[in-house]
């Protein structure tokens, strides 16, 4: 494979973390931070003691590296394979890169693919961690330990929605192992060390600090990375990030780089999160999440105004999915604030909430519904694989700089419509206008203004008309997008 092909190698790059399904972390299936499953190891976790003479990582560095290993993997394909990323911002396009391997080769005769990366062992039984984009689709895995011996490999779990795996070796003895620690205390600015197996040079050690925490580099549903500026290239994908204990407290998946390699900028999965997967993948091969079935957005100042509220607090209901368990308790248009007395700031906030909520356990929403507060309670279920959270972040004539034109038969089809769409299609947007600056865009469908639904331009006219009259500054609507909900304030003057 070539090095353009192995640099697009990126899952998952849309920001789905409604409420179709939820988060990461399953729900309350997880054990934390050890496998109920399984009596604790009899040897103790390597550890580190940190002491005022040390100077550097090497005594860390010597004892953690023990439980690093290389992942080889063989996969047979017909073609080159890649990710579609035209659903990623156009400025991020070409910078986002998982790297699955260090080295990547095909041969043109049988089309066999090889591949490197890294991995930890996290019990002496032969349990290893690694990134679910370093195995997937392989046919053949084969696991390096320090000391030079190769093992064949099982998949026991995969979740690609956390981009986290859990193999298998049978070593015929016990392995030296690493524990996970707790990302939430680690602050920005700690020192952190990576190891892993870069470009194929294995036991490679780089250091450096948290650079922030909580980012959403849109690779999925459920991004909550860790910003280190320790050197991370390809081929580091599923190795260990230690603190100064030797405690785990990230998984080394992606670089933001305009060339492939490391310009200082990676990002690991927490290792809060990831043990709680681990620990489903380990004890069932599975992630099961809750399942809310909402899509929804972020409450941007302009829409928080719009619609008459205070701060731009919770989140927006787009749609209610039918058959869900949202259907009959909330609406469209719903601002849910709060997830049993957890205050909700964003999207990704409710879906990792609902994930760890049992399935069949009763959630109590704190919701805003035309501006009313109230309680509603909704029933939580278990999403299945094709239920994927969704959550879109991303004529009135000349004084808006919009124009309006019926949704006729033809348009709808163009659309992608079906016929219980209502509304007036947007035909034109004057750049620099209020509509154009309030993020309305050409093919548009408006179906509400104001709440009210609308079914025709002269609809939508009078609506804007008397939002003006009533001397609003902005108006929510609510238009349809490719074929899904979105709202927006139309600035109003």
């Amino acid at each position: 494979m070539s090095e353009n092909s192995l640099r697009r190698r990126m899952r998952r790059p849309t920001f789905a973390a409604a409420l179709l399904a939820s988060t990461i972390f399953a729900g309350g299936a997880f054990a934390g931070h050890a496998w109920s499953a399984d009596p604790a190891p009899a040897t103790p976790p390597i550890s580190v003691a940190p002491s005022a003479e040390q100077h550097g990582f090497a005594p860390l560095v010597s004892k953690v590296k023990a439980a690093v290993v290389n992942i080889a993997t063989t996969e047979t394909q017909p073609q080159s394979q890649g990710p579609d990323l035209s659903q990623l911002p156009p400025e991020f396009r070409q910078f986002f890169q998982q790297f699955g391997g260090g080295r990547q080769f095909r041969n043109q005769e049988n089309e066999t693919v090889h591949a490197l990366g890294s991995g930890f062992i996290v019990d002496p039984a032969g349990y290893i961690v690694t990134n679910n984009h370093v195995v997937d689709h392989a046919h053949k895995i084969t696991v390096t330990i320090n000391d030079g011996t190769n093992y064949p490999a099982k998949v026991v779990g995969r979740d690609s929605k956390t981009d986290v795996a859990v193999l298998k070796i049978e070593a015929g003895k016990a392995l030296p192992y690493v524990a996970f620690g707790d990302s939430d205390k680690a602050q920005v600015g700690d020192w952190v060390v990576a190891v892993g197996n870069p470009f194929g040079l294995g036991g490679t050690v780089t250091a450096g600090i948290i650079s922030a925490h909580g980012r959403n580099i849109n690779e999925g549903p459920y991004d909550d990375f860790l910003q280190i500026d320790a050197p991370i290239n390809p081929g580091n994908s599923g190795g260990p990030l230690f603190n100064e204990a030797g405690q785990v407290i990230g998984i080394d998946t992606a670089i933001y780089s305009p060339n492939g390699g490391s310009v200082g900028i990676g990002f690991a999965i927490p290792s809060n999160m990831a043990s709680k997967v681990v620990a489903q993948l380990r004890e069932h091969g599975k992630i099961e999440r809750g399942w809310l079935g909402v899509e929804m957005q972020q409450i941007t100042p302009p829409l928080a105004k719009a619609m008459g509220m205070s701060a731009p607090e919770g989140v927006l209901v787009d749609k209610v999915v039918p058959n869900s368990p949202s259907v009959g308790k909330l609406e469209q248009g719903d601002v849910i604030t709060a997830f049993n007395g957890q205050k909700i700031k964003a999207p990704r906030d409710l879906a990792m909430d609902v994930a760890e909520a049992k399935a069949g356990s009763t959630a109590k929403l704190s919701v805003v519904r035309n501006g009313h507060d109230q309680t509603v309670d909704v029933v939580i279920a278990n999403q299945s694989n094709d239920k994927m959270a969704s959550a879109d972040n991303s004529a009135h004539g000349e004084k808006l700089g919009l124009a309006l034109a019926p949704l006729t038969d033809d348009m709808r089809s163009q659309l992608g419509l079906d016929d219980s769409v209502k509304g007036a299609v947007v035909a034109q947007v004057k750049p620099g206008s209020p509509a154009d600056e309030s993020g309305i865009q050409p093919n548009d469908v408006i179906t509400t203004v104001g709440g009210d639904h609308v079914t025709s331009p002269a609809q939508a006219a009078a609506q804007l008309r008397a939002a003006e009259h009533a001397n609003k500054k902005s108006v929510p609507v609510l238009v349809m997008r490719q074929g899904s909900p979105y709202y927006l304030a139309l600035q109003l003057g």
